[in-house]
């Protein structure tokens, strides 16, 4: 991915009147229905969707806000298959058109800083940052045991960071980068996917 061509050229996102818009679960689910035809990237879509949410009920946060945390998670990727040159471009301005809350966008728009050139602010943005491609290391790690994620243990997977060939597509920079900036230990973010991620699957509907 050209991360001058992602570039997005701006920090700030939506409208401050629209604090507290969301799209219901329903409507989230329809538009990945639509936007994310492979299976693969729904299911990490899901995945990280689900880390945002219960990390954002740990922090003891108000529903509406578990629900933003949980949104900004399931739709940080939704164009990416469709539109990849325009990740992630296309859903922020679907997102600004649609007049969501702005904390919403700025997190999707800050979930990779060295590609769309947002910095994480918020903590919803670090959170973002920290699970996106850990989600997807933690995941891949999971399929090469044939238990799965039973029994995976946080020391196997600091073991697999550090096999560059491994997962060779996930940013071992950005693995370390966010785990810094949203002051989490690395141990215990990886704790955290492993235990909420093992029985995330795709609803009925995204089958």
């Amino acid at each position: 991915m050209d991360s001058e061509n992602r570039n997005l050229g701006r920090q700030v996102f939506g409208k401050s009147e629209n604090i507290g818009n969301i799209l219901d679960l329903e409507s989230i689910n329809s538009l990945i229905c639509e936007w994310v035809p492979n299976e693969k990237l729904r299911l990490h879509i899901y995945q990280v969707g689900n880390l945002m949410k219960k990390w954002a009920q740990k922090l003891l946060l108000p529903e509406v806000d578990v629900k933003k945390w949980e949104m900004a998670g399931l739709l940080h990727d939704a164009d990416w298959e469709k539109w990849p040159e325009l990740h992630c471009r296309k859903i922020v301005e679907y997102l600004e058109e649609k007049n969501i809350d702005p904390e919403v966008i700025h997190a999707i728009a800050s979930h990779s800083p060295s590609f769309f050139g947002v910095e994480p602010v918020s903590d919803m943005d670090k959170m973002i940052y920290a699970f996106d491609e850990l989600s997807g290391f933690v995941h891949a790690c999971s399929l090469v045991r044939p238990e799965g994620y039973t029994g995976m243990k946080v020391s196997s997977v600091m073991k697999k960071l550090k096999d560059k060939s491994f997962a060779a597509q996930v940013s071992r920079e950005e693995i370390e980068d966010s785990s810094k900036g949203c002051s989490v230990g690395l141990d215990e973010l990886i704790s955290f996917v492993i235990e909420n991620q093992a029985n995330v699957t795709l609803p009925d509907t995204q089958k």
